[in-house]
């Protein structure tokens, strides 16, 4: 299985539009982050988790070519804003996409994109079928998925364990039990959204202290703010075994 990442910005990206910091006019291509969102390729499906606002542009650098499923973290902009664009997976694949959502998010989507799911269908509107998730754990083909509820501030969020990799972001806190979900895992992914305190989201400090705890072989950090600093520079101040993800990075588990 192949885990690529196709965006590990925040929900502005990285530059954001009309900011000139040092990391918004970097040249490293590290420093440019789409938002958040992974490839899954497995044997036998290939699945996205969350399509936000840059899905398509996703897509088309990753050069997908077959998308069966996308799974979604929570409701939030920068996580479903994308879902329009799965219309070229349904005309070349002539077939709906599968989209796994628990049932608020599921509101949410058809609030968003209400003429997906309207009595009448205007032609070449796209073509899903809808899952119901929860904290059970669930299949997409041989790709099993354990959910993991974190808080983003109030609003719970899931993360996913699939063998060992667990990918989780827009976590403030987690709780015991689903820590216990967590241990074990080789490769964690979590977010680090800045250097200064957050309401909702892991800062540096705190994303560092709970991958020592979790205890993982690698972990990387996503959901990246400008704000957390250059790449190369804060790759530096990191402990051994824990690194920030870029765009296009890709894990073999």
């Amino acid at each position: 299985m192949t885990i690529t990442f196709l965006g590990t910005g925040t929900s502005q990206g990285v530059p954001v539009i009309a900011c000139d910091c040092e990391v918004c006019t970097s040249t490293d291509p590290r420093d440019n982050r789409l938002r958040t969102s992974i490839l899954i390729e497995g044997e036998d499906k290939t699945v996205v988790i969350d399509s936000g606002p840059d899905f398509r542009q996703q897509m088309l650098r990753a050069n997908v070519q077959h998308l069966d499923a996308i799974v979604f973290t929570h409701e939030h902009k920068d996580h479903v804003a994308g879902m329009d664009d799965i219309r070229a997976f349904n005309y070349r694949q002539n077939a709906p996409v599968d989209v796994y959502a628990t049932t608020r998010v599921q509101e949410a989507l058809k609030r968003e994109f209400s003429y997906i799911f309207a009595e009448f269908k205007y032609p070449g509107i796209p073509q899903i079928n809808l899952h119901t998730i929860g904290l059970d754990p669930f299949d997409i083909g041989s790709i099993h998925f354990i959910p993991v509820e974190v808080m983003h501030y109030k609003l719970p969020v899931l993360g996913f364990r699939i063998k060992d990799f667990t990918y989780i972001t827009d976590a403030k806190t987690v709780s015991e039990t689903e820590k216990q979900k967590i241990k074990g895992t080789k490769i964690l992914v979590i977010n680090a959204l800045q250097t200064q305190s957050h309401i909702s989201h892991f800062t540096l400090d705190e994303a560092i202290l709970f991958a020592q705890e979790i205890g993982a072989e690698k972990t990387y950090f996503t959901h990246i703010s400008h704000r957390l600093g250059l790449h190369e520079t804060m790759s530096l101040q990191l402990p051994p075994n824990v690194a920030f993800a870029y765009d296009g990075l890709k894990l073999t588990i």
